[in-house]
């Protein structure tokens, strides 16, 4: 056991955070700590970093056990080093080593004593055991997996932003390799390319990970175990996310129906008691069935902690066809060109996502489309769109002398104050928050609010970005329900990618400065890059078989081409598109063959042309260079034919995509 908890109590006053709760971390283990918001995951990761102490129990920890723990209050920290010294702290006995060697080779210059010499010689063999000439490399190649580029590198870290400078720390903390990982929210400041290289890093990562996140799609990926804080006691799950979701209905079921045979147990025990105290004969029965529910161990009604509260969009107006319009747009910041003469449309009914790297303009291209940033080019709004836009910018429009509900009611929603405090508590304002004011929230509280706002405002087109940075998962849950069956449009930014694949239908992307639009939602758009990518890395293997052919007689090896799949079944495609696709797909199976056909004579003539024994009959050398060189001119033009072929092949798709 690396570290864990040993019936342990932990309260804040008199509230309870857990309650005789035991938790031991085994060495390699993925476990996803979950819960809901203020249930006091962050306290747990407190406790078993010493950061708290239990009221009852005991936090064990082995003596050799490190920990690594990244979380929020992580930012104070600052400095006027390097990004890269910064992390390269990770590696302190390695840098102290480098001290030492230096200074040791320079008194062995001067003195080439022997005793120096042996010291030297135990330094370099230390350096080596610790892979220490190679730390800036690995070093750099963390940093520029979080997404920074080599010119980031050596700028100060205390010019970064806080969600850049949690990346720096992020780095610097899994360079270290400590026994047990502990990361509070790790994807919430990365985006999607930094999120899928920290997945694959830590898969293979040598040690134990406990990871809290509201990131379903991570956690599934990431994890072999849950471990819910609920309702103050830890609730084991030996599986992923998903199997969690699963088990976790069974549980309530179970757990709901105890709970209901225990209360009419109570009931038919109160009556009795009530029917036998009157008499004087029955009044000791009576005080004995009190004792016994006095005893009993309570179950807890599932359905108290957090409702099953449902959001309900109200849509006023219907739009025309088209709601925005955008033709030849450019957008550049200095020398940073966001787009180039970039053209789009979004239609009644798109449910867009917006997705890719941080710095590519995403929020810029959004607020492009609300209308609220300088352009070059044409935007135009549709017939009859009654817009809202949420962004992290919205928090300024919020009066800070109202309270929350004061503040919703404000948004012209027409919904009675019953109707908004339940709708508070899905943005996780439950009871009294309501009536808080807005200048005492934090900046994640008062973001709800506004997200609360943009929902509630009737729009027939709403604009998020980043809408679930602020929610629970259970929140997140609700948000996407409710997007499902919103009559409206959309168009979101997020790195959320459960969000993204339960909510949208079409997918954004910023490539060359042009607006890229996959037709279809993000598992579907996932599946096509992963085929466009294995069918691009085989055309560029049977490239370079070729030309190895070509260089030296060699045996080819045989193209194994997986025919090219028709676009996703649920994508509109035209007849003539449709047949013309299967033609090429025809003629691309038929050059698959004969390349391959060709290919094998190739090898064969080859292999008769490495036979000494053919050089001793004139005639049969002569026809089987021929052959060779005949073999070789039809190889090179039914590539060729191959190559034309798959192009096509990948433009229809993408087009029909």
């Amino acid at each position: 056991m690396l570290a864990g908890l040993q019936n342990v109590t932990f309260e804040f006053g008199a509230r309870v955070i857990v309650k005789d709760a035991t938790w031991h971390i085994q060495p390699n283990e993925r476990i996803g700590l979950i819960g809901y918001n203020g249930t006091g995951k962050s306290t747990l990761l407190k406790l078993l970093t010493g950061g708290f102490s239990p009221s009852k129990g005991t936090v064990e920890k082995s003596r050799d056990t490190t920990i690594g723990y990244l979380h929020q209050d992580l930012l104070s920290f600052d400095t006027n080093e390097s990004i890269l010294q910064v992390a390269l702290g990770a590696f302190e006995r390695v840098i102290q080593l480098e001290k030492e060697i230096e200074e040791l080779g320079k008194e062995l210059e001067r003195t080439g004593d022997e005793k120096t010499l042996h010291e030297y010689s135990d330094k370099l063999h230390e350096m080596d055991t610790l892979d220490g000439y190679n730390i800036h490399h690995t070093t750099e190649e963390v940093l520029q997996g979080l997404g920074f580029s080599n010119a980031d590198l050596h700028r100060p870290y205390k010019e970064f932003s806080g969600g850049w400078r949690m990346r720096v720390l992020l780095a610097k903390m899994i360079l270290a390799k400590p026994d047990l990982l502990l990361l509070d929210e790790p994807t919430n400041h990365l985006d999607l390319p930094s999120i899928e290289w920290l997945e694959k890093y830590l898969q293979h990562y040598q040690g134990a990970v406990v990871i809290v996140s509201h990131d379903k799609y991570f956690l599934n990926r990431m994890v072999t175990k849950i471990i819910e804080l609920y309702q103050k006691e830890l609730h084991v799950y030996n599986g992923n996310y998903e199997f969690y979701e699963t088990e976790k209905e069974i549980r309530i079921e179970m757990q709901q129906k105890a709970f209901e045979n225990q209360q009419d147990y109570i009931r038919q025990n109160e009556r009795l008691v009530e029917r036998f105290r009157a008499k004087a004969s029955k009044a000791a029965m009576a005080q004995s069935i009190m004792k016994k529910l006095d005893k009993l161990d309570r179950i807890e009604d599932v359905s108290v902690e957090r409702p099953n509260i449902r959001i309900n969009f109200r849509v006023d107006k219907t739009p025309g066809k088209v709601l925005v319009e955008l033709d030849n747009i450019s957008k550049s910041f200095g020398e940073q060109v966001i787009l180039d003469h970039a053209k789009a449309e979004i239609e009644r009914g798109d449910k867009i996502a917006l997705i890719g790297a941080n710095g590519k303009g995403k929020s810029t291209l959004l607020r492009i489309i609300a209308g609220i940033e300088p352009i070059e080019g044409e935007r135009k709004w549709g017939h009859n769109v009654d817009e809202s836009f949420y962004a992290q910018h919205q928090l300024e429009s919020l009066n800070l002398n109202n309270t929350i509900l004061d503040e919703m009611r404000s948004c012209g929603a027409q919904m009675t104050d019953a109707e908004l405090r339940t709708l508070l508590g899905c943005f996780l304002f439950s009871g009294d928050d309501a009536d808080k004011k807005i200048k005492v929230l934090s900046g994640g509280e008062k973001a709800r609010v506004a997200l609360a706002k943009t929902i509630v405002s009737k729009a027939n087109f709403l604009m998020l970005d980043e809408p679930t940075n602020h929610l629970d998962m259970h929140s997140c849950d609700l948000l996407i329900d409710a997007l499902k069956k919103y009559e409206g449009s959309l168009v979101i930014v997020s790195h959320d990618r459960h969000f993204i694949s339960k909510t949208a239908n079409k997918i954004w992307e910023i490539v060359d400065h042009q607006i890229k639009e996959f037709k279809g939602g993000y598992d579907e758009w996932v599946a096509w890059n992963e085929r466009m990518a294995a069918q691009a890395k085989q055309v560029a293997s049977s490239k370079k078989g070729e030309q190895k052919a070509n260089a030296a007689p060699a045996p080819a090896p045989v193209v194994k081409e997986k025919p090219v799949e028709a676009a996703p079944k649920n994508q509109a495609i035209n007849k003539e598109q449709k047949k013309e696709l299967q033609k090429q797909q025809r003629q691309f199976q038929q050059a698959e063959e004969a390349l391959n056909k060709n290919k094998a004579l190739l090898k064969t003539l080859e292999a008769q042309l490495a036979d000494p024994a053919i050089y001793a009959d004139k005639d049969k050398f002569l026809e089987a260079e021929q052959g060779y060189k005949k073999a070789a001119e039809e190889n090179k033009q039914l590539e060729q034919k191959y190559e034309a072929v798959f192009n096509l092949l990948m433009e229809l798709e993408e087009h029909a995509g």
